[in-house]
């Protein structure tokens, strides 16, 4: 007998709803680990079930067009994660293979609101690195049709501010605007007795005045981007450790820019008590690099909690270098 006659074909796998809720579900832990340690801590994980158990599930037999659509979305989701997370920890080649990914994934489901917002995600990343002609561009394409006119009203203004946000970056600012109050009214139509997707659970009054800070900052409205980035400090929960450092950071830089030089360092200080707490994220731990770069025109001036800052930011950064 040959090898080849040997060998037999795989029995195609069932696949039911709880195969789909348990995607859900391991999706749901995942994220709010995310949220909590940064995208460094876990996503080889992720990374793993993904390629194994949810792979084939993809590949199996289901009971109805519905649960398969299910599986999509749930699958997208997950990848759409993956992503996130390899962006939020500075691995940005990576990160956009798996956006692209769960993009595809989401488009096979036919879940517009999905696409949507991978495209916001992918807006989001591009804003970081630059891209500021791109983000728009993204942000634009994630409002289009149905990934907006079918999004719930807590995603929708989750798009529609980082729509401003890439308006702002390219000297859109009426527009921008005008997107940060049609943001904050999608908010406010948010309540109990709609069904938010979980992907969206992130996205509160703080979330929304850190981003609205961003674009006020990226306006040239530094006093208004200082009101909001402490509004986000102060409303965001615990269980949001990683945005919560960033926020921090980006608050330091622009009142340091606004010549509040102890005030920035007071902030500041909060960011390193927060990283050192073992935040694993790329983004916050350029905030810390960020730090010892915008002190440095004040590194010889006498100031004792510069000198302080100063040493406390790279004694962290070469723990953890």
């Amino acid at each position: 007998m040959t090898q080849a006659s040997q060998r037999t074909t795989p029995r195609q796998q069932q696949v039911g709803r709880g195969d789909v809720t348990m995607v859900e579900e391991l999706t749901v832990a995942f994220s709010r680990m995310d949220q909590q340690r940064g995208g460094g801590h876990g996503r080889t994980a992720v990374v793993q079930y993904l390629h194994s158990d949810v792979a084939d599930f993809l590949q199996g037999k289901f009971p109805s067009d519905q649960v398969r659509r299910d599986m999509f979305s749930a699958a997208g989701e997950l990848a759409y994660l993956s992503a996130w997370m390899a962006f939020d920890n500075a691995e940005h080649a990576v990160a956009q293979r798996y956006f692209v990914l769960a993009a595809k994934l989401a488009a096979r489901a036919d879940n517009p609101p999905l696409v949507g917002h991978i495209l916001r995600a992918m807006a989001h990343q591009a804003l970081d690195l630059g891209f500021f002609k791109e983000s728009l561009e993204l942000s634009t394409a994630s409002m289009e049709g149905q990934r907006y006119a079918a999004a719930t009203p807590r995603e929708r203004a989750l798009l529609g501010v980082v729509h401003a946000r890439g308006l702002a970056t390219n000297g859109q600012q009426q527009a921008a605007a005008q997107s940060l109050l049609k943001a904050e009214d999608d908010l406010a139509s948010a309540r109990d007795g709609i069904h938010e997707p979980h992907r969206t659970f992130f996205f509160s009054g703080a979330a929304l005045a850190h981003e609205t800070a961003c674009t006020l900052r990226d306006c040239g409205d530094r006093g208004g981007a200082i009101r909001q980035f402490r509004q986000s400090i102060r409303t965001r929960g615990a269980a949001f450790r990683r945005t919560h450092a960033v926020t921090l950071g980006y608050l330091g830089a622009t009142q340091i820019a606004n010549r509040s030089v102890e005030e920035a360092c007071a902030t500041w200080s909060g960011l390193l008590d927060a990283m050192e707490e073992g935040i694993y994220s790329g983004r916050a731990r350029q905030a810390v690099y960020d730090v010892r770069k915008l002190l440095s025109p004040y590194r010889h001036r006498g100031i004792p909690v510069v000198a302080e800052l100063d040493a406390r930011a790279a004694s962290y950064l070469a723990r953890v270098d």
